[in-house]
């Protein structure tokens, strides 16, 4: 008898075993849902939060100024001179490419181009100090 008592104990030590890691089981699979959930609403709010890399580059870009000759095309004939040198002027966190011609007595003519009307930049595989931009219009 004593036996099939340690043998009945067993049995039943083996299924409360087979009990609780079923519990364990289910509370393991409720916690993986949970965590999947609060991740989804994590993700469908950070468009109100910048991400951290964002927030890490928050010095702004400063204001590029080049000293450039402007090409003469063959629409221009008619404005062959002396060629001029013109500052460029880049602003990428505004958008805007300034082209400022020095003229006598102290005068300045400029053009502002914004962002989206600039079309392409095309980098000159001959030359390697040329860039051709071509604007809308």
């Amino acid at each position: 008898l004593g036996f099939q008592t340690a043998g009945q104990s067993g049995e039943q030590e083996l299924e409360n075993l087979v009990l609780k890691l079923s519990v364990l089981k289910d509370f393991l699979s409720s916690i993986e849902k949970k965590a999947l959930k609060a991740l989804q609403e994590m993700s469908s709010a950070t468009p109100t939060t910048p991400p951290q890399p964002l927030s890490r580059k928050a010095k702004s870009i400063p204001v590029q100024t080049f000293e450039v000759k402007l090409d003469i095309t063959l629409g221009d004939l008619t404005k062959i001179g002396k060629s001029q040198k013109y500052t460029l002027s880049v602003d990428v966190e505004g958008g805007k490419l300034v082209v400022l011609k020095k003229q006598k007595d102290s005068q300045e003519d400029w053009n502002t181009f914004t962002h989206d009307k600039i079309r392409q930049l095309i980098k000159s595989q001959r030359v390697q100090n040329k860039l051709g931009i071509v604007f809308e219009k």
